[in-house]
Parts: C-alpha cells; structure tokens; sequence
C-alpha cells in the first residue's frame, strides 16, 4: 500500500495535499505535478511512502531540477513509484544506457550472433558452451543499491539534518514533517 503527498511551502506555512499518482509516469510528470502546487515557485516536496518497505522525497524549488532522497533504493526498485524516482542520473549510469544497450541487443541477437550468421555457441571439441561466461559485467552497471540514494541534505535547511534523514525508517513521513512543522497538515490528508 502506498502512501502519496504533496507539501507545498507558503508564507503562511506548509499546506498538504493527498495526491494520486495513477497518471503519473515519468519524474518529469511528478516534477510538474508539484510545480502545479506551488505558491510563487516556492518549496514543494512530494512525499511517497511504502508500507514499512520504503519512502522517498522529491524536493522541487521553482524551476530548478528536483532533488530526490530514497530510503531503499533496492526495495523501491521494486515498485513502480519508485522506478520512477530511480532515473538513470540518481543511479549514476549514463542516460540512456539501457536503451543503447537494448539496441545493440537487437542488431546482435540474444545468441551473440548477427542475423543469418550460423550459431557457433558449442565447441564440439570440449563440449563446452561458450555461452556460460557468467561475468556479470552487464549486472553490475545496472545493479541498483540497497539503502539510501540520493540526496541526503535534501531537508537540511528545512530542519532535519542529513544524520537524522538517514537514520529514519518506519513513520518517516510523520517524522520528517513533524521536523518541518508541518506534522498537523500532513495528518489531515493521511
């Protein structure tokens, strides 16, 4: 079960808004979502939240790019929220790189082959397959870590230290609000 919403920083204070993320389908989208609910460009951080698993905060300031904090980048990778938030740059792979790779796939083939060549994937000689060079290689690029990834200092000037960001699991959000002065508003759209 998941949990979404939207803080949006005024001159009066935080205002919250529950938020559904049925239509959203790229960072892109979840950015213009919070620009839709800012007040003069000010501060607004998008809250998602994992039942026990993971919580993630997206900070967009005006028109700059936003700033992204995952608890568990591995548990969110196993969700489409948070795939989301895993983009190639957060991640520290190049742009792209999946759908190059993808492409040269295709050309190649699975079998290491180009179309119309033979398949010489056995040598009759050791009766070894060639294929079974189990390296790895293509893995570790895209391995996603397990624990925190992004931006720690997301929230230091709003009033929860980097140190205390990372030391947070279960009620995150409650707690992060509450660091923000915001936990009253947050509760009335939980």
């Amino acid at each position: 079960m998941y949990f979404a919403a939207l803080l949006a920083r005024t001159e009066d204070g935080w205002e919250a808004s529950d938020t559904e993320l049925d239509d959203v389908e790229t960072l892109s989208d979840l950015t213009d979502l919070a620009r839709e609910a800012s007040v003069d460009e000010d501060t607004v951080l998008v809250f998602i939240e994992q039942e026990d698993a993971w919580f993630g905060v997206i900070r967009v300031d005006g028109e700059e790019d936003p700033r992204i904090y995952i608890s568990d980048a591995s548990a969110a990778a196993r969700s489409s929220y948070g795939e989301i938030l895993l983009t190639d740059e957060l991640l520290g792979r190049e742009p792209e790189a999946e759908d190059s790779i993808a492409a040269l796939e295709e050309l190649v083939g699975l079998d290491g082959t180009e179309d119309g060549e033979p398949d010489h994937t056995t040598d009759n000689n050791n009766d070894t397959d060639l294929d079974d060079n189990d390296d790895d290689d293509g893995l570790d690029a895209d391995a996603v870590p397990t624990g925190p990834l992004g931006d720690t200092g997301v929230l230091a000037d709003l009033g929860l230290p980097e140190k205390e960001l990372l030391m947070l699991r279960t009620d995150a959000l409650v707690e992060i609000a509450d660091a923000l002065g915001a936990a009253e508003v947050l509760e009335t759209v939980r």
